[in-house]
């Protein structure tokens, strides 16, 4: 169950979790319109969180195609 793909994934995630939680000032980020001031480490989960979704869709649709 345990291959060095999903190893690599999950360490991956891993130090992207560490790196989030390290950063918590505060900062500004603007999203089209508005401006938002937000910790750090909340936009960056939240990018991560969209990212894994993106992925999870992405392989899902990939499989689905097959068959």
């Amino acid at each position: 169950m345990l291959t060095p793909g999903r190893v690599v994934v999950l360490v991956l995630a891993i130090l992207a979790l560490i790196f989030i939680f390290e950063n918590t000032h505060d900062v500004r980020i603007r999203v089209l319109i508005p401006v938002v001031t937000m910790p750090l480490w909340g936009a960056l989960l939240i990018t991560f969180v969209v990212g894994i979704l993106c992925g999870l869709y992405a392989g899902y649709a990939r499989r689905r195609r097959r068959r």
